[in-house]
C-alpha cells in the first residue's frame, strides 16, 4: 500500500458539489496551490474531522491530476457522526488534516472485470473503471442503489460508457441479481464495494472461485468472528516489552496502554493504519481487508480488531 505521504498535512477545500441526494464531492488542495502525492485506483485518505473523529473517503478524480484530491461524502444520519460533521463543516475554503493516501484495494491488471457497486460503494470503483477503460480492458459495471436519485455519478457514467454500465436502482428494478451477474468464474476480476450486505452476497457467491479473482472493500467492519476470547501475551520485539491483552481489549490499546505508541486511524479493521508485522504466533483475523492467502500466510496482523489463535504473539513493534 501506499505510505502516508501528507501525514496530516492540512489542505483547503477548494470545491463541493452534490452528486446525488445527500452524497456531497469535495475537492481537497494545497493552500500555496502545489502538488498532491500521486494516487492509484482504490486508493483512500483519512481526514481528520475532530477530537477523536477520523473517517476513511475512497479518491474518485482522476489520478493525473495532481493539483486536487477528490472525495464524497455519504450522509448518514444514523452514523457515527462523521459524514455529518463533514456534509455541515466541509465547505469551500475550509481547511482540514489529511493523512495517505493509501491503497488497500489496489486495481490488478487484467484483460476483463466485472465491477459491483452498492450506494457509495461506487467511490473506488468510479476510478478503476476509467483506468480499465483506458487499457482497452474488456469490463462492464453493475451499480445498485436504493433510487436514481441517491446514486452518485450514475449519470455522467451511462453517458460516458453507455451500455457497458448497467445502472439498478432499487426502486425500479429490485436488487442487483448477482447470480445472472456472476454466474461461474472466468478468466476475469470481480471488484466489489458497497453496504456488507452486498460485499457478504458477492463473498458468498465466489467462495467456490480460484483464489484472487474477487477483490472487494468494506466501509464497514466485518462484525464479530464469533470466536471465544481469551487473555494473550504480545511481545514486543522492538520495544523489549510485553504485554498482557485480556479478553475484550484489543491489542493495540493494550500496546498503547503500555506507552508503545502505534500509528492507527479507523480503529475498526478497515483502513489498514495499523498493520503490524508478526514475527511468531498466529493471528486470529478480524479485519476487513486482509485477502484469504494474506490471512493464510499470518505474518501480518490489524491489531485495532485482531486477536491470537496462539497464547502469545511475537510483533514488529
Amino acid at each position: 500500500m501506499t505510505g502516508d505521504e501528507l501525514a496530516g498535512t492540512e489542505l483547503t477545500v477548494v470545491a463541493r458539489e452534490q452528486v446525488a441526494a445527500e452524497v456531497v464531492a469535495l475537492s481537497l488542495a494545497r493552500p500555496d496551490g502545489g502538488d498532491l502525492p500521486g494516487w492509484s485506483p482504490g486508493a483512500h485518505v483519512d481526514l481528520a474531522l475532530g477530537p477523536g473523529l477520523v473517517r476513511q473517503y475512497s479518491l474518485c478524480g482522476d489520478p493525473a491530476d495532481r493539483s486536487v484530491l477528490r472525495i464524497a461524502v455519504q450522509r448518514e444520519p444514523d452514523g457515527r457522526g462523521g459524514s455529518r460533521w463533514a456534509h455541515g463543516r466541509l465547505t469551500v475554503g475550509v481547511t482540514v488534516r489529511v493523512h495517505g493516501p493509501r491503497n488497500t484495494f489496489p486495481l490488478v491488471a487484467a484483460r476483463r472485470y466485472l465491477f459491483v457497486a452498492g450506494g457509495i460503494g461506487i467511490t473506488p470503483i468510479h476510478p478503476m473503471v476509467a483506468a480499465a477503460d483506458a487499457a482497452d480492458a474488456d469490463w462492464r459495471l453493475a451499480y445498485g442503489g436504493r433510487s436514481r436519485a441517491t446514486m452518485a455519478f450514475a449519470t455522467p457514467l451511462r453517458e460516458r460508457y453507455g451500455d457497458r454500465v448497467r445502472l439498478c436502482p432499487q426502486d425500479e428494478t429490485g436488487l442487483l441479481d448477482l447470480a445472472g451477474l456472476l454466474g461461474r468464474p472466468g478468466d476475469g476480476l470481480v471488484y466489489c464495494c458497497g453496504p456488507e450486505s452486498l460485499v457478504r452476497a458477492v463473498e458468498e457467491h465466489c467462495a467456490d472461485w480460484p483464489p484472487g479473482r474477487l477483490h472487494v472493500e468494506r466501509f464497514a467492519p466485518r462484525g464479530d468472528t464469533g470466536e471465544p476470547e481469551t487473555a494473550i501475551e504480545v511481545e514486543l520485539a522492538l520495544s523489549g516489552r510485553t504485554v498482557t491483552v485480556p479478553p475484550g481489549i484489543p491489542i493495540l490499546r493494550a500496546v498503547e496502554e503500555a506507552g508503545v505508541p502505534v500509528l492507527s486511524s479507523c480503529r475498526e479493521g478497515t483502513c489498514g493504519t495499523c498493520e503490524t508485522p508478526v514475527l511468531a504466533g498466529v493471528p486470529e483475523h478480524r479485519d476487513s481487508l486482509l485477502t484469504a492467502q494474506e490471512r493464510a500466510a499470518g505474518d501480518t496482523i490489524m491489531i485495532c480488531v485482531s486477536r491470537a489463535r496462539t497464547p502469545r504473539l511475537v510483533l514488529e513493534l
